[in-house]
Order: structure tokens, then C-alpha cells, then sequence
């Protein structure tokens, strides 16, 4: 059962009760809660349960109530929620995994069929095949231009049609088809809109997020950041490979062309004076390309020569 109570006693419970839920969680998912019955969102409740707590109502109720404990409790924080209170939407108070209690929310999705005058969320389409109507509903096929065709006795349609577009509102005739051929196209439940957590607010989206995306736009950031400290000539962290790499190209560069000397210019310079070191370093591995030829060589020709012998012996027994 209800609160029952004044206008002004409902608004002092519902704010003790959402100034204690923001008290008790830092994590709030947002959501969008149109088309949703009191029978499924009960379901949403106990499927949550402990770890989270619905609480629906009017948008000015809820931004007056965390006003109210912004200014007692002096965190500033939760009035990031306030811009996010628009339309029709409820607050998912909950302490467990974010991205666990979006998916809990999502399996409470129920089929609903398409209402006259209802904005469509998606594309409908009515696929092809036997209805099971009757031939005197050819008429109504044909008002909605749906090509139809009569077999044993009952209305078939030949191709599929794209019966209502998305962001269409529902019409009479739409609606009436729908329902002779029981298909109920649209679902609702209450969709993650936005995620608060401990002050900051982002999109779902990131909540699909995974260890590879993470790392991936880790590496792609630092790249920026040295990029960008290379060209302004800014040391930094990201950059400060860069920087000795090149500052010691810097200093070889100088040794090769002067007196100057150091060990690890020692060898360049060793062989800037006598390039045949290179070939002496790629002696052994063409030696053994060429070794390996070699033997590759003979084994083709052994097995050539058994080859030979067998038939020469097979040309022996035939004469013989």
C-alpha cells in the first residue's frame, strides 16, 4: 500500500526519502520510463533488490528535493543531476556494478502492441506469409497498399512491407492490422539515459566500455600528447624517449662529422671507414642460404636417380 497522507505530507516523506537515498549511494543511473506500467516496474523493483532502489516521480519534486540537500549537506555534487531530469524519467539509486544492473534493468522489457496515435520507437514491417484471415479482408490489405494474394481460402501476403516508419505516429488502420495478425511490435521498459557517479556524469555508453577499448584510447591519447611536445618542443613524460632518441642522433651525427668521440660512436664510425664490415656480418647467413641450397639440390637429385633405377628394373621384368 501507498503513503497516505496530504499533498504536503507525500512531499515531506518523498523528500526524506530521496535526501536518504542520496546520502546512502554516490552511483545513479538515469532512465527514460515512458510506456512503463506499475506491474513492470515492480517486477524492475524486486529484481534489483538489495543492492538498488527505484524511485520514480515528478521531475520538480525531484530537482526541489536535491536543491534542498545540496544546500543542508553543502555537497554540491548531486545537482549535476538536475540537467538530466527531463521528461519522463526515474532515478536508479543502486551500490552494484553499474553495467550489471543496466543489463538486470533491460530483461524487464515487455512486448507492447502498436497504439493509435503512439510515436513508433523502430521501423515496422510485416513479414510475408499466410495470415489467416479470410478472403473479405483483402480490402483492408489493399487500403494499406499490401500486395496479397488468396490461398486455400485464406489471405497470404507475398512480400514484406515497411508498414510504419520510425518517429511516425500510429495510424488507425496501422493499428488495426497490427492486431488482426497479433503482432505487437514495439517493447518498453525503462532505458539507462544517463550514469551518475560520484559527481561526474557520462553516457551509457561508456559503461560498454572494455579493458582493450581503455588501453586502446590510452595509447592513442599518449601519442597525442608526445605528438604535440615534439612540436612545440615541450618536454614531457610521453615525449622523453623521443627527445633522447633524437638528441642522440643529435650528438652522432656530430661525432661522425668531427674528432669528437664517444664508445657508442666508436663503431659507427668503424664502419663509415670500412663498409666491407657489413658483408662480413652477412657472410655466415648467406652461407648457410646457399648451404641449404645445396643440399635441397642433392636430395632432388638422389630422388631423381631412384626414380630411374625402379624403372629401369620395372623394364627388365617386362622383357624378361
Amino acid at each position: 500500500m501507498g503513503f497516505k497522507g496530504t499533498k504536503a505530507e507525500k512531499k515531506v516523506a518523498y523528500d526524506k526519502k530521496l535526501c536518504q537515498f542520496l546520502e546512502e549511494y554516490t552511483q545513479v543511473l538515469v532512465c527514460a520510463a515512458d510506456n512503463v506500467g506499475s506491474k513492470q516496474l515492480q517486477g524492475i523493483r524486486k529484481g534489483l533488490r538489495p543492492d538498488s532502489n527505484v524511485l520514480m516521480g515528478k521531475n520538480t519534486m525531484m530537482k526541489r528535493s536535491i536543491r534542498i540537500h545540496a544546500e543542508k549537506t553543502g555537497n554540491d555534487a548531486y545537482l549535476n543531476l538536475l540537467p538530466l531530469l527531463v521528461g519522463n524519467v526515474g532515478l536508479i539509486f543502486t551500490k552494484g556494478d553499474l553495467k550489471e544492473v543496466r543489463e538486470e534493468v533491460a530483461k524487464y522489457k515487455v512486448g507492447a502492441p502498436a497504439r493509435v496515435g503512439l510515436v513508433a520507437p523502430i521501423d515496422v514491417v510485416v513479414p510475408p506469409g499466410n495470415t489467416g484471415l479470410d478472403p473479405s479482408q483483402t480490402s483492408f490489405f489493399q487500403v494499406l497498399n499490401i500486395p496479397t494474394k488468396i490461398n486455400k481460402g485464406t489471405v497470404e501476403i507475398i512480400a514484406p512491407v515497411e508498414l510504419i516508419h520510425k518517429g511516425e505516429k500510429v495510424g488507425s488502420s496501422e493499428a488495426a492490422l497490427l492486431a488482426k495478425l497479433g503482432i505487437r511490435p514495439f517493447s518498453y521498459g525503462l532505458i539507462v539515459q544517463s550514469v551518475y557517479d560520484d559527481g561526474s556524469t557520462f553516457a551509457p555508453d561508456v559503461l560498454d566500455l572494455t579493458e582493450d577499448d581503455l588501453s586502446e584510447k590510452f595509447a592513442a591519447g599518449i601519442s597525442t600528447v608526445a605528438a604535440l611536445s615534439l612540436g612545440i618542443s615541450y618536454p614531457t613524460l610521453a615525449a622523453a624517449p623521443h627527445f633522447f632518441v633524437n638528441a642522440y642522433k643529435n650528438v652522432l651525427a656530430i661525432a661522425v662529422e668531427t674528432e669528437y668521440s664517444f664508445p657508442l660512436a666508436e663503431k659507427t664510425k668503424e664502419y663509415l671507414k670500412d663498409p666491407s664490415k657489413f658483408v662480413v656480418e652477412a657472410a655466415p647467413a648467406a652461407e648457410t642460404e646457399s648451404a641449404s641450397a645445396a643440399v635441397e639440390a642433392v636430395e632432388k637429385e638422389e630422388e631423381k636417380e631412384k626414380e630411374e633405377e625402379s624403372d629401369d628394373d620395372m623394364g627388365f621384368s617386362l622383357f624378361d
